[in-house]
């Protein structure tokens, strides 16, 4: 097995658990191996730190699978990572039959993601080393859970990093990947082929449940609404009106029909546009809403994009604030890992200045507890879900 040996003097992050290698953090490699192979790495004094899986085309040159040095990577192996997952979700999920059973780097798994929804699996190997123990890892899903069905979803650009090729398509099947799932008595269509993400933002659950009484008789608008959740939720918590924008047209047709599915098709309106342009027609107009959400995608995926990434996000929180009445409530996100939650409470703090408004911080929140954050990842702590009230 080729050893990879970290440069430098000083204890790397890796000794405190961080399961990353960059390559420009590597003194020497010894040994033979291809791009996938399992290795193990050292520390600059010869200290073992793990054993996982290596890929001079990607930044991040190895992954760590491991730091017992008796364990071996094989199907054993991945059959108890999973077992041990799945048992975690057991014990910290209620009221749903969907959730993220395995997170990455947060299960001790770099580069797999599988949600279950209701009866169905969905998957993604987004490193070379992972993809090579694909077949395995979906022999072994199918053996503890017996779906009715599994669906790759690997058509994420970071594959191409890792030289992967874009792919979809069924792993067990096929089926119709337009399926329907059960949250907190609610049922929502989930979309496994053409959704975001795997199909569902299953990491918002617990944040959308803290709707419950800010939502009660409010006039409700949901930006970036995506299928509808947020705004079912608001509506289902008693919300007198609730208006979804989203700027894509396949996301609103499943919004409409989780709506009436839920029975709040009479309460619940959605349209097509982009929210920076919608917010600010709002504010001409002098509407007013009770509660709004701003659930964006991630503004920026790089560091570098930073600033940009704050503009974005400070315009639509000041146009938001425009208009709320005192009182109203915010609740903004981010699921941007470069946007940090004290950089981001920096951007709302300036846009409520520039709007004139004085902020009450009601809650912040995170993802999901089936989205666990590894403490020394601070990569796998990518969502921030803040609750104001506005004055």
């Amino acid at each position: 097995m080729a050893v990879v040996k970290l440069a430098g003097n000083m204890r790397h992050r890796v000794s405190f658990g961080h399961p990353w290698v960059y390559s420009t953090e590597v003194e020497d490699i010894t040994g033979h191996f291809e791009p996938g192979d399992i290795v193990e790495v050292i520390d600059p004094k010869g200290k073992f730190l793990g054993r996982g899986y290596i890929n001079p085309a990607s930044q991040i040159l190895v992954r760590i699978l491991t730091r017992d040095r008796t364990e071996e990577i094989n199907r054993a192996f991945f059959a108890n990572r999973i077992r041990a997952a799945l048992d975690y979700r057991r014990r910290v999920v209620s009221g749903t039959d969907s959730y993220r059973l395995i997170f990455g780097e947060a299960d001790f798994l770099p580069a797999l993601i599988v949600d279950k929804f209701g009866d169905y699996l969905s998957l993604q190997t987004l490193a070379l080393g992972i993809d090579k123990y694909k077949g395995e890892i979906t022999a072994i899903l199918d053996d503890l859970l017996r779906p009715a069905g599994i669906y790759e979803r690997n058509d994420v650009a970071v594959r191409e990093l890792e030289g992967l090729p874009l792919q979809t398509g069924f792993l067990k099947g096929p089926f119709n990947p337009l399926i329907e799932i059960n949250e907190n008595g609610m049922v929502f269509l989930v979309d496994l082929a053409g959704g975001q993400k795997t199909g569902y933002f299953l990491d918002q659950r617990e944040n959308r449940m803290a709707l419950r009484g800010i939502a009660e008789g409010a006039r409700v608008l949901d930006c970036f609404c995506h299928t509808g959740t947020f705004s079912i939720y608001a509506a289902s918590y008693g919300a007198r009106e609730v208006n979804g924008i989203d700027i894509a047209a396949p996301a609103l047709a499943l919004a409409e029909k989780n709506a009436s599915k839920n029975d709040f098709g009479g309460v619940c309106s959605f349209r097509e546009g982009n929210a920076f342009d919608e917010l600010r027609a709002l504010e001409r107009n002098k509407e007013k809403y009770d509660l709004i959400v701003l659930d964006p995608p991630a503004f920026t995926k790089s560091r570098r994009a930073l600033e940009g990434a704050a503009r974005g996000y400070k315009e639509i929180n000041l146009r938001a604030m425009k208009l709320l009445p005192p009182g109203g409530f915010l609740v903004t996100c981010t699921c941007s890992y470069h946007m940090g939650e004290s950089r981001f409470l920096e951007v709302i703090t300036d846009a409520a200045q520039d709007a004139g408004r004085q902020l009450r911080l009601v809650e912040l929140r995170r993802q999901s507890r089936d989205h666990p954050m590894l403490l020394a990842s601070a990569e796998t702590h990518y969502l921030k879900c803040v609750f104001f009230q506005v004055w």
